[in-house]
């Protein structure tokens, strides 16, 4: 059986050969190449777009603006907010956005052209923060938004906090802070496109190709089988290709000229243009009794969208959810807020919310421990949803609960580095640990996913998904899924991806959704292949009541007869049919009462315990994160290798983020400014598959890749206040930051003396 083996990911030799073509490698000789315009500031009225001096110059092919645009503007990847002009269209709402493009014969005349193109600006006051945003009388990011600049409020009640709170035996009060993050995917954003039977043809990077046919279709204003999208070989997203980036413009470009056209974000423009995380300024009061039971959370989250909604809706309400962490909380009373500013606009990123919001979660468990003098992993354990516990939404966790095994399994771990820290006079040594749970798919939404298996004549079997591989390994997944069900060896099995005139929507390769609910859809469209045979061979036999199973590859009858599952397809091809299987999945969920947030926002969630060792130079303040153990539980690991893979890439981004990523608007846009880390940064990793089986999901999978970041960044923070005696409460631990509280932690020696 294919399921559980540590197969090598399906384009994985291609790319170590470097053979693979990725979006910025689709360019061909002949093709048509885009410059665009940016603002340097906003906001601004457009007064004018003089594009004379532009179309003079050789090469030059056209200049685009909003004026171009047959369709709508207005564009966005959840519909109730569809705000964002991929052409500014009189307004510009947010620095670095198009005002318009120019198409030219080589890359230099475009450029040329881009630069010749003249254009006025009417600027005025902005607002650059939250604050700024929802004072009295602010200027109007989105003045078509019936909520002003507050994009959207959502509340978490349950019980009565204030009164547990002043029950508690112990009270801790803290703010938060975290920053915004880039992406940062190897691959820069890259695409094709031509005009092919009458239709656009986009082939580009992306999360979601079925999203990005439905607004491409809208913003040329033809109907979706007027435009077919492609997924190229996308090297990593981590959220930021959720988003339509360059598509808009490759779309219209080919839909006026007719004629192919490339087009290759430099890593500068991608940072410029493309969405970042949230930052979130998070208040908790937490509140526990003398035996260290969670009692109540009261929080307020505050973040900024930057100009367009994008995924802010999700984050915000994702944010509130999960603010109580993985815990047992009766009493919760929680208010997430987030509005527009004119910043770059913020969207999904890898945990949509859950990464900020553990901070503030476990750093107050941390909190509550060292004020009843208890075992921080003790605390946890002894308050770790279970089996039968309702989440702060009231939801009851039925199955699949395996937070109580990760934070067990960690634990040798965790004792021993405890015992091995030490103080010296060259450095400081700390041990955090960090837990978290997650929400898999959409929360309190429809998020389908469909799929189909066809066995053709050859006995191969055609597995076809909309769902991208954005190298998390879905396409492998899923191939062993469909394997598993058929009873075929995996290498029978090939893959159709990501394409809209080939595959059905399989939904966003986002919240760690696809192995879940595309492996379900995948096992639903195999199911529907299967009974296609059987009823197929007992046509062919003449004998309608005849026993018939599909094992080993074959179709075997009640009384030893084999049929190779071939004939039934040909015998089913005369009558004009193709054994052809259709699968589709929603999870089971209900939406949240909008004044509570008491519901079922998702039908099975992911849980996972982490614990970091950190060593803290006393003299450069410099922190080395030296090892991080991770226990993740996701269900059932289809590919055993894929999820710790899943995991120690999910620790890396986590150190990053913990210690040195920070988006600076103007200040951080290359990899010179901006920084990531390298190998030399990644710590020893050890990842620990749980398998807690969750009933709903295909053999009892659920996802791994959000699940895999969450919890490393408080773990960090964790170890380093341990290692200083001073909790760190905002993001990222900079260098200035550890060294003030080193000066403190000195001063305070220096004192005892």
């Amino acid at each position: 059986m294919s399921l559980g083996q540590s197969l090598i990911r399906l384009g994985t030799e291609a790319k170590v050969r470097g053979e693979t073509r990725y979006g910025f490698d689709m360019p061909q000789d002949g093709d048509l190449q885009i410059a665009c315009v940016r603002a340097p500031k906003a906001p601004a009225r457009i007064v004018s777009i003089d594009a004379r001096g532009a179309e003079a110059l050789p090469g030059v092919v056209r200049v685009f603006t909003a004026a171009d645009v047959p369709g709508e503007h207005r564009l966005g990847i959840i519909a109730v907010t569809q705000d964002q002009e991929f052409l500014a269209h009189e307004t510009v709402r947010q620095p670095y956005q198009c005002v318009a493009f120019v198409v030219a014969e080589t890359l230099e005349a475009a450029r040329a052209g881009a630069r010749a193109v003249e254009v006025e600006y009417d600027f005025s006051p902005g607002v650059y923060s939250f604050d700024e945003a929802l004072a009295p009388e602010a200027p109007l990011v989105q003045p078509e938004h019936p909520g002003g600049n507050l994009l959207r409020e959502n509340k978490v009640r349950k019980g009565d906090a204030e009164a547990a709170l002043k029950d508690a035996a112990v009270v801790v009060e803290a703010t938060y802070t975290t920053e915004r993050l880039e992406h940062c995917a190897i691959e820069v954003e890259g695409g094709r496109a031509w005009w092919e039977d009458g239709k656009v043809v986009v082939k580009a990077c992306s999360q979601n190709p079925h999203y990005d046919q439905a607004d491409l279709a809208r913003f040329l204003g033809v109907d979706a089988d007027k435009v077919r999208v492609i997924q190229a070989e996308t090297g990593g997203g981590f959220g930021g290709k959720l988003d339509l980036s360059l598509q808009p413009f490759l779309a219209l470009a080919v839909w006026h000229l007719k004629r192919p056209v490339s087009l290759r974000y430099s890593r500068e423009e991608s940072i410029m243009a493309t969405a970042k995380r949230h930052a979130l300024w998070m208040h908790f009061i937490s509140g526990a009794d003398e035996r260290g039971n969670i009692t109540a959370l009261k929080a307020t989250l505050n973040g900024d969208t930057g100009a367009f909604a994008s995924y802010g809706l999700a984050v915000n309400q994702r944010a509130a959810v999960h603010a109580t962490g993985p815990y047992r909380t009766p009493n919760v009373d929680i208010v997430a807020r987030m509005a527009y500013t004119n910043n770059t606009f913020n969207g999904a990123m890898r945990g949509f919310g859950c990464p900020q919001v553990a901070l503030a979660h476990e750093a107050q468990m941390d909190a509550i421990a060292a004020e009843l003098g208890l075992d921080p992993l003790d605390l946890r354990k002894q308050n770790a949803l279970r089996q039968g516990d309702h989440t702060c939404t009231g939801q009851l966790l039925r199955a699949g609960v395996g937070l109580l095994e990760c934070l067990e399994r960690i634990e040798p771990i965790y004792r021993k580095w405890q015992a091995e820290a030490r103080h010296t006079d060259e450095y400081y040594e700390g041990v955090g640990v960090g837990a978290m749970y997650y929400g898999i798919g959409n929360t309190g939404a429809s998020n389908p996913s469909t799929a189909q298996v066809e066995w053709l004549p050859s006995g191969r079997v055609t597995l076809f998904t909309g769902a991208a591989d954005i190298g998390q390994g879905s396409d492998t997944a899923l191939r062993q899924i469909a394997a598993a069900r058929l009873g075929l060896p995996v290498e029978r099995v090939d893959v159709c991806r990501g394409d809209t005139d080939r595959t059905t929507n399989a939904g966003a390769t986002s919240a760690s959704r696809q192995t879940y609910i595309s492996g379900n859809a995948v096992l639903g469209a195999a199911a529907n292949l299967e009974m296609q045979l059987l009823q197929g061979a007992r046509e062919m036999l003449k004998e309608r009541h005849l026993e018939v199973e599909l094992k080993g590859g074959m179709l075997t009858t009640a009384d030893g007869r084999q049929i190779d599952p071939a004939e039934v397809v040909c015998h089913l091809a005369k009558s004009g049919a193709r054994a052809m299987g259709d699968g589709r999945f929603d999870p089971n969920f209900t939406t949240l009462d909008p004044e509570t947030g008491q519901g079922r926002p998702y039908a099975a969630y992911a849980y996972a315990a982490q614990c970091a060792r950190v060593r803290v130079d006393r003299a450069s303040a410099m922190v080395k994160v030296t090892d991080v153990a991770a226990a993740h539980d996701v269900g059932r690991a289809v590919n055993p290798r894929a999820v710790e893979g899943q995991i120690s890439g999910g620790v890396v981004m986590g150190v990053g983020m913990a210690l040195m990523e920070e988006y600076i608007q103007g200040r951080t846009d290359n990899l010179q400014s901006y920084h990531i880390p390298t190998a030399a940064d990644a710590p020893n990793i050890t990842p620990l598959i749980v398998e807690d089986p969750e009933p709903s999901g295909p053999y009892g999978a659920k996802g791994v890749g959000e699940p895999a970041l969450i919890p490393t960044a408080p773990a960090i923070a964790g170890a380093v206040g341990r290692a200083l005696g001073r909790p760190m409460r905002h993001l990222p631990i900079s260098l200035e930051r550890v060294m003030e509280a080193l000066t403190a932690v000195e001063g305070d020696k220096h004192r005892e003396d």
